[in-house]
This record gives structure tokens, sequence and C-alpha cells, in this order.
């Protein structure tokens, strides 16, 4: 029971991570500097939450398996755990995403930064899962590791083209990376349930990905001559997030909240 519980967590923790950064990548389509870069990053906001997709049926199949203890939890009332139930009825605390994950936009630097950090950390995540032992998960890790090779080629030629840009594009580039950097740690804090499937063989272990996301990082900014930065804020992974949160998903759950059961 508490293996198939933690292995529910960290399912969700992999979908929602999907799902609100894909959210925020979404609130640029119309919006952005060059259409066919509009375009680009819708596509990947479709990508991301695909994958979270995938995940939350995964997640659902294991949670409707296991009741929930709370008689009184949203994934305990009576009818069948869905994908959209698991995105539209949970509230701010039951998510399991990276604060990076649901980080405000800004401008267009702070966004291909947040999609850098992140498409580098899932590259290295999602080619060691499809080797790992839970066969549903690796199978969505090989499917998911060929949209996120292109993530991270097309965030890390954006990341070098402004940092190496003008004098404006840099600062601004800069200034993106001393409000990102220190949401980047999180990443490879394992929580618990990421420490005991671990162990188990069932999910990845994070302190080796590391070092070879960190390799990644200096390449791009040594191109993009931009400089490194320090700090960690924690807690997302065990649903304690930022005020950012709250509001993402009060805009995406309105309508499912306000007519429950409601499909197009």
């Amino acid at each position: 029971m508490q293996t198939r519980q933690a292995l529910i967590d960290y399912t969700l923790h992999l979908a929602d991570n999907a799902l609100i950064l894909g959210h925020r990548n979404s609130e640029w389509t119309g919006h952005g500097p060059i259409l066919e870069q509009d375009i680009a990053l819708s596509n990947i906001a479709l990508d991301l939450i695909g994958q979270a997709r995938l995940f939350y049926q995964y997640a659902a199949l294991l949670i409707n398996k296991t009741p929930a203890a709370d008689p009184t939890s949203p994934l305990n009332h009576g009818t069948a755990v869905t994908e959209d139930s698991l995105a539209y009825l949970r509230d701010a605390w039951d998510f399991k995403n990276c604060l990076l994950c649901e980080q405000t936009n800004g401008d267009w630097g702070k966004t291909v930064l947040r999609q850098f950090y992140f498409s580098a950390y899932q590259f290295y995540l999602y080619g060691e899962m499809q080797k790992g032992k839970d066969a549903t998960l690796a199978a969505i890790a090989e499917k998911a590791l060929k949209e996120v090779t292109y993530h991270l080629r097309w965030s890390s030629e954006w990341v070098i083209r402004l940092g190496d840009g003008t004098a404006e594009s840099h600062a601004r580039m800069e200034k993106a990376v001393g409000e990102l950097s220190r949401l980047t740690a999180e990443l490879f804090l394992p929580a618990q349930y990421e420490r005991s499937l671990a162990e188990a063989g069932l999910a990845v272990d994070l302190l080796p990905l590391r070092s070879r996301w960190e390799q990644r990082v200096r390449e791009v900014f040594e191109m993009a001559t931009l400089s490194g930065g320090a700090g960690m804020l924690t807690g997302g992974k065990e649903g304690r997030h930022t005020e950012h949160l709250g509001y993402l998903l009060a805009e995406m759950q309105f309508l499912q909240r306000a007519y429950p059961g409601c499909e197009w």
C-alpha cells in the first residue's frame, strides 16, 4: 500500500509539473513577439499538457484501485477518479509541481529561461525514466522525450540569442536568472515519495542527474554570456506553493467548478 501511494504521488508530481507549466506557456498564445515563435511556444504548451494527460490517466488508474483513506477527500467522492477530476478538482495544496513551473511569465526572456531550466531537467529525467521498472511510466517517458528534445533545443537557442544579444536583452536575461535560479535546486531535491520509489527502482534517482543538468546549463550560459545564480526555495513537491499557483488554478479550474460535470 505504501509503495502504491508513493507511486500515485510521484505520478501526480510528474503530471502537475507538465500541466502547470503547459498552462503558463499557453498564456502567451496570441501574445508572442513573433508569430512563428508564438506558435512554437503554443505547441510546447500542447506537448506538456499531452504529457500531463498521460500521467493523470495512469494516476487515476492507480487511485481507483486504492480508495483514499480520508473520506472527505475529493479523490474519494463515490465516483471513479479521472484525468479531469485530478486536474480541475484538487486544491493548490494537493498539487505537487515544482515551484519553478508556477512562476508568472514575466517577459519573453523569463519565459524562455524557465522553459530551458525545466526542459533540461526533463531531458535527463525522461532519459532515465524510460529505463525504469514501471512499464507505464517508461512508455510515457519514451514518447515524451522526443518532444522534450525539441523543447530543450528551442529554449537553448533563445537563451543564447537573448543573453548574447543587445544590452537590454542581456540585462533582462540576467534579471531572469536572478529570479529563477533559486527555484532550480528543488528539481533535484527528492520528496519522500521519490526517495522510496528510487530505492525500489520505480523512480529516478535525482541526485546523479544534477551534475549533468548543471553542465548543460553552464554550456548554454557560456554561449549566452550569462552568469549563474544560486539559492534554494522548495516545498512545491509537498504542496507548499507560492501565491502564483492559487491565481493560476482559479482561472484554469473555473469552468469545471462553476458548472460541475460540464462537457463540451
